[in-house]
């Protein structure tokens, strides 16, 4: 089998601070000797609009849509891995089953659980950024005033059980979300590292 890198995925409620930490370790794992690539869903925007304007209605049609948007992306996924020794990805298929398989009936929740290896690669590593979501909310609040209809308080606390069960099911390193984003880069380099010990890839 040819190596490929290990896939990291940053997965938690809107507001808890993904995108910074996604940000801040590639740059720690860079000034590591690590090849990074840094990806963030939805990959297509056109795409990404219509999955959450269909999934505020149809929580099925939503999931379809992201989706559809993985599977387009899989193939320079595949090739990000083999190019570069550690590839971080803002959000996975993990957010699906957690926002949109959280408002599923249980047969079609299992029947989209079922498409993750047909639609995208697993993550060898989910780092799940855990933050209530009354502290969520107040972040979001203080970025804008407008709120995407799945960021409202009630929603957040479905979709943060929803990451709860993920996380025993699946394995996921959880990380106190309202630490220091220097302790946050710190547990996540050390976690990469104990996956992926030597850098390896496109320099």
């Amino acid at each position: 089998m040819t190596p490929r890198g290990l896939l990291v995925a940053l997965e938690g409620i809107d507001g808890s601070g993904k995108s910074t930490l996604a940000r801040r370790l590639a740059g720690a794992l860079r000034r590591r000797g690590y090849s990074v690539r840094l990806r963030r869903e939805p990959h297509d925007w056109q795409l990404g609009r219509q999955a959450q304007s269909a999934g505020a209605i149809d929580p099925w049609a939503g999931a379809v849509y992201f989706s559809v948007d993985r599977y387009l992306a899989r193939p320079q996924l595949a090739a990000d891995l083999r190019r570069y020794a550690v590839v971080l990805s803002d959000r996975s298929f993990h957010s699906t089953l957690a926002y949109q398989g959280s408002r599923l009936l249980p047969t079609p929740r299992r029947r989209l659980l079922g498409w993750i290896d047909q639609v995208t690669v697993r993550p060898d590593l989910v780092l799940w950024l855990r933050l209530s979501p009354a502290t969520a909310i107040g972040r979001i609040s203080a970025r804008s005033r407008v709120r995407d209809p799945l960021e409202s308080g009630r929603r957040l606390r479905t979709v943060d059980r929803a990451y709860d069960r993920l996380a025993r099911r699946h394995h996921f390193l959880e990380l106190d979300g309202t630490r220091s984003p220097t302790e946050l880069v710190r547990d996540s380099v050390a976690a990469v590292i104990q996956r992926c010990p030597r850098p390896r890839g496109r320099t």
